[in-house]
């Protein structure tokens, strides 16, 4: 029983944090588009690398390096509340983090694939609006990734 319930504990917790990455994404994409990108583009636009993977607007460069970083920053963040506080793992060396790391990436491609299939069977094959089958494709590919990264990542049997 207490099994259980620690494990409810850990998905509430999960999600929560899970939703909180969302909004930072968000966040951290409407700071580059507001911000970093306008002080960017106009203090160093006229250096042809800056200009060409960041400035360029068609296609949008600074929307997809926005994008890029809003994920990787929120992937690092996810990755060590999940360790430490919904999962409780204590101090670990570098080499072990490392590779829990390693493998909460390689699950996070695998359900950000499984969360597009979903959502594009939902949306072109059953019609579901877009905001509906985002919504499932998420919560199934959330809960997906609860289970692989409680026994897989931070090895907690159930």
């Amino acid at each position: 029983m207490a099994e259980n319930e620690e494990i409810k504990k850990q998905m509430v917790l999960y999600f929560i944090f899970a939703v909180c990455m969302i909004l930072l994404n968000y966040f951290i994409q409407k700071l580059n588009q507001i911000i970093f990108y306008p002080l960017i583009c106009n203090s160093l636009g006229s250096f042809e690398l800056i200009q060409s993977l960041y400035c360029t607007t068609n296609p949008n460069m600074s929307e997809l390096m926005g994008s890029i970083l809003a994920v990787g920053i929120t992937y690092i963040v996810k990755f060590f509340l999940d360790k430490y506080i919904v999962f409780k793992k204590k101090g670990s060396k570098l080499k072990d983090t490392s590779i829990e790391f390693f493998k909460y990436f390689i699950f996070a491609l695998l359900t950000t694939i499984e969360n597009i299939g979903i959502q594009f069977a939902l949306t072109n094959f059953l019609g579901f609006p877009l905001e509906l089958s985002s919504i499932i494709a998420l919560s199934i590919g959330y809960l997906t990734k609860f289970f692989l990264d409680r026994r897989y990542v931070f090895n907690q049997y159930y």
